[in-house]
């Protein structure tokens, strides 16, 4: 979001006030994992076959392979797995 901001508006969060008018910002993922939710939030999938979704969404969007990794890391590791917190 360009940064616009005037005297007369302040931030808070993620909403920008101008005044009378107050802009919310929507992220794209926020939207689709509301429609993932909504759409097959009743589905039950095996880790196998979101690890092919997510090769086939890098193969087809190769500018997205940095954060797809670091979300199938998330994913992979459970907390109680760290080694720093023994």
């Amino acid at each position: 979001m360009t940064d616009v901001a005037g005297p007369d508006s302040h931030r808070a969060g993620d909403v920008r006030v101008f005044g009378w008018l107050t802009l919310s910002r929507v992220y794209f993922t926020d939207r689709g994992i509301e429609e993932l939710d909504e759409r097959r939030g009743d589905e039950q999938i095996t880790l196998g076959w979101l690890a092919e979704r997510l090769r086939v969404f890098v193969d087809a969007n190769p500018d997205f392979e940095d954060a797809i990794e670091r979300l199938a890391t998330f994913l992979a590791r459970d907390d109680s797995d760290d080694p720093e917190d023994d």
